[in-house]
């Protein structure tokens, strides 16, 4: 990272309030309250500074996880896939995010490859260790790393809260979709909350005419 870069993640850490790590619940109805806005700071797999901010005028929906889980984040990102399908026009809308909680091995060129085989909207997002657990806490995500007995220093698990994570075209919290929630259900509420906030529909540009 480059010292413009690692100056602004340094204010970033200044700056951000402190929050406790606590399990979000299933129900998005009775989430606990996360902040009016859900502020970050990381960086995509070109190496740039991105934040809420980037994304505003879009819906958010955000995973954390890591390249090497071997069942909940490939779900996940897949899920995340069909829930752009299933959004049809609408997808155009909504930005998804992949959050790392392993950025010593989570490269951005890693996170690259990772996120476009599922789809080629899905940026995923990385940072120091420090600012990646300060991202982590504001949405009160979970993260633990896990060693076999005489594994080597890199060969770990993490354990980590699942679900999505969903704002608004203001960078509002909205609510999560607990893990495994039926995807038409998450479509369908995302969809109605795009309605709901009015936020026009993209239209499909006219077939261009024929040259006679």
């Amino acid at each position: 990272m480059n010292r413009l870069f690692l100056a602004i993640l340094a204010a970033a850490l200044l700056c951000a309030a402190p929050a406790r790590a606590e399990t979000p619940s299933p129900v998005e109805s009775d989430q606990p309250e996360i902040g009016i806005v859900s502020r970050y700071l990381l960086m995509d797999h070109k190496g740039r500074a991105i934040t809420d901010q980037d994304f505003r005028g879009s819906f958010q929906l955000i995973a954390f996880g890591y390249t090497f889980c071997p069942d909940i984040c490939p779900t996940t990102l897949a899920e995340i896939s069909l829930i752009m399908e299933k959004l049809g026009n609408r997808a155009e809308q909504l930005q998804p995010l992949f959050v790392t909680v392993d950025p010593e091995r989570d490269t951005p060129e890693v996170l690259r490859r990772y996120t476009a085989y599922f789809h080629p909207r899905i940026i995923g997002l990385t940072g120091s260790p420090e600012l990646v657990r300060r991202v982590a806490d504001h949405f009160k995500v979970r993260y633990e790393k896990h060693w076999e007995p005489g594994a080597e220093k890199n060969q770990y698990t993490v354990d980590h809260s699942a679900g999505m994570y969903l704002l608004g075209p203001d960078g509002s919290f909205l609510g999560k979709f607990a893990y495994a929630t039926p995807l038409q259900e998450v479509a369908d509420r995302i969809r109605a909350l795009m309605e709901e906030i009015n936020l026009p529909s993209p239209v499909k540009p006219a077939p261009a005419r024929k040259a006679h």
